[in-house]
């Protein structure tokens, strides 16, 4: 656990753009040892409901590779079902893109983003977020279209041993008596935030802290996406 990493240290963060050389836009995002590929796939047209609206859509699916987590998980598609869990973080990295993405600029296109966890130690969902963002950008840019009104980023917070830490791991996040994601904008706007005591109720003031130190893990996450997606 954390491996004398600072409470307010994030993981090593890298981003590999262009992974996938088919892919409109392409990321290989690492939080430490959680890594996700994220893609993003431009297609004429959009879902029968939006058809004649000259708006697009931005949808996300979300998913792990059986060999994931170190003990093999089955397909879902074997199951013939997607477990509740990955239909709520699908439905979230769609929410968390669309929210600074000009639809209507984007004329009756829907764009996919894909993400697909390589490797999990702990907030693959808020990985998934940040590299998604990434992967559209480069498609955006790469098809000429318009680009996302601004960065988003997100980074787990958590409460585990009576102190306040960043980005958790697997370990940690399991113990954690509070587990909280966080999604921002690149200017600190929320989007979005999931928060739940495991156990004892929380403090007023400790929700603030989360925020304050999850707004600063962002900020150095939107760095990193600015690097990769100017170099």
């Amino acid at each position: 656990m954390r491996e004398g990493r600072a409470p307010d240290e994030l993981r090593p963060v890298t981003i590999e753009t262009d992974y996938v050389e088919q892919a409109d836009g392409s990321a290989m995002i690492s939080f430490g040892r959680t890594r996700v590929l994220c893609t993003a796939s431009v297609e004429e047209g959009v879902p029968r409901w939006l058809q004649g609206s000259r708006r697009g859509w931005l949808t996300a699916e979300y998913g792990m590779l059986p060999a994931s987590t170190g003990t093999r998980a089955g397909r879902e598609a074997s199951a013939g079902k997607q477990r509740g869990r990955t239909v709520e973080i699908q439905r979230l990295i769609g929410r968390s893109v669309r929210a600074v993405y000009n639809l209507a600029a984007l004329g009756e296109r829907t764009i996919w983003l894909d993400c697909d966890v390589v490797q999990a130690d702990g907030g693959t969902r808020t990985a998934a977020i940040s590299g998604a963002w990434v992967a559209l950008a480069l498609a955006a840019k790469r098809r000429d279209l318009p680009l996302p009104a601004s960065e988003v980023a997100a980074v787990s917070v958590g409460l585990a041993g009576g102190e306040i830490l960043l980005d958790l791991e697997y370990e940690e996040d399991v113990a954690a008596q509070v587990d909280m994601n966080v999604v921002m904008t690149a200017d600190g706007r929320l989007i979005e935030v999931q928060a739940t005591a495991e156990g004892d109720p929380f403090e007023r003031a400790q929700f603030d802290q989360l925020i304050e130190l999850g707004a600063a893990g962002i900020a150095r996450v939107v760095e990193e996406q600015r690097r990769a997606t100017t170099a």
